[in-house]
């Protein structure tokens, strides 16, 4: 079964609209450059992300989210322990954020 892997960012407030255009831009852009160790393909199958809108008032800060969806647990898990692409986008974001959220889920599984 996929996996949905929920990222959440609340970016600093010193950090420049630039900057934060930069990184959702660089963080889309991980479904193309993250690569499968086996198949020697982007192994992503959808990502999605964008500023947040909701009207709802409950973001407790949230500025951003972004959602990817992975094939099977071993992908995801392989994007999150080991992916090189992804490693360097973890050390780019890493002092530009003052939050992180990150929920994972399998549609259906309670």
């Amino acid at each position: 079964m996929s996996i949905t892997h929920t990222v959440l960012f609340q970016f600093k407030d010193s950090v420049d609209q630039k900057d934060v255009t930069k990184t959702c831009d660089d963080f889309l852009r991980l479904k193309d450059l993250c690569i499968h160790p086996t198949s020697k393909k982007p192994y992503i199958i959808s990502l999605q992300g964008g500023k947040d809108n909701s009207p709802e008032g409950m973001q407790n800060g949230i500025t951003h989210g972004f959602v990817a969806t992975f094939e099977s647990t071993e992908d995801r898990d392989y994007y999150v322990k080991t992916d090189l692409a992804h490693q360097a986008f973890i050390a780019q974001v890493g002092g530009l954020v003052e939050k992180v959220i990150v929920v994972d889920f399998t549609n259906g599984v309670y």
